[in-house]
């Protein structure tokens, strides 16, 4: 007898299966929509929906940073929708009743990015999340590209920077706290760092807000307007430049399975031949040194130890303390 079952619900079936059995435990991230399209040969939309069926479970949910993970038991208040498609959300209109909003697209678009990185966003998969037509989504935003500037902008403004009135004393304190905004942004959300070249600066309002809080602090202090914007560009690069770090890492483990430890212990057989080649002495000096105690990236204090640089930077250049 034919398996009439669509595919989405058998692949919703097999990963229940693995967290019911206690095969996957809570805080275990489930294959991304990468690795079960690849794994069952479908497309990237129906790996979506079938995530997005456990989700509406209660049985999995999505952590920035992390991917979809396994829910803790007290998330899981639905009872299972066996073979049956995700429900829409309230107002998506996905059955013909309600209204498909920009703002709910922006923010199943928001949370697919955050979770799976910028590389599995698509029109196609924001729909699969939303459980509407594929097309419904064209109805309030024209592209891809389109809904990025809308994500970007709406993450941008959900935390804005304080009113004039309530900044802190001082071009340097102001300088920091632009710069630990935007690192903030960027942290809580890594696809900004992939949205567009620092050649074309994005004119969107709130990151435009940014640029005005930083060059309101540069005002005043001796310096032209060109070097004005290199200043500004330097803190805006030294965010993205680190922050896309998060971005790369997170579509890794989207489409390897790997965490950042796990590929690293697949390395060590040619890291080892490289260092006892002898052509690199330092790195490997280096290397022997860290031994015991090993060597973590850790982005944030990167990022403290380039903003103090930058700063300097800005003093020495407006000759004023």
């Amino acid at each position: 007898m034919t398996d009439v079952t669509p595919p989405y619900a058998r692949i919703a079936d097999a990963l229940r299966r693995r967290i019911t059995s206690g095969e996957l435990s809570p805080g275990d991230r489930v294959p991304s929509t990468r690795q079960l399209a690849r794994e069952w040969n479908v497309a990237l939309a129906t790996a979506t929906k079938a995530l997005t069926a456990l989700r509406q479970d209660g049985l999995v949910e999505a952590r920035p940073r992390v991917g979809t993970v396994v829910a803790a038991p007290r998330s899981r208040t639905a009872a299972p929708r066996r073979n049956r498609a995700p429900e829409p959300e309230p107002g998506t209109g996905a059955t013909g009743g309600g209204e498909l909003t920009r703002e709910r697209i922006v923010r199943a678009a928001v949370a697919l990015a955050d979770a799976e990185g910028i590389s599995a966003l698509s029109m196609r998969s924001v729909a699969a999340r939303l459980g509407t037509a594929t097309m419904a989504p064209y109805r309030y935003v024209n592209s891809k590209d389109d809904l990025l500037l809308m994500m970007a902008d709406t993450v941008l403004g959900d935390h804005p920077l304080p009113a004039p009135a309530d900044a802190p004393d001082g071009w340097r304190a102001r300088l920091e706290l632009g710069a630990r905004w935007l690192w903030r942004r960027h942290r809580d959300h890594p696809w900004l760092a992939q949205i567009g070249p620092l050649t074309r600066p994005l004119l969107l309002p709130n990151l435009i807000a940014y640029s005005e809080w930083m060059l309101s602090a540069l005002e005043g202090r001796g310096l032209s307007p060109a070097t004005m914007l290199d200043v500004n560009v330097l803190f805006y690069s030294h965010v993205q430049g680190l922050a896309v770090q998060w971005e790369r890492e997170t579509a890794a483990r989207s489409s390897t399975g790997l965490s950042e430890q796990e590929w690293l212990d697949r390395q060590e057989g040619t890291l080892a031949q490289l260092t006892a080649s002898g052509a690199y002495p330092a790195f490997a000096r280096v290397l022997e040194a860290l031994a015991d105690g090993g060597y973590d990236l850790r982005l944030d204090e990167l990022f403290e130890s380039g903003l103090a640089a930058i700063l300097d930077r800005v003093a020495r250049l407006s000759g004023q303390p």
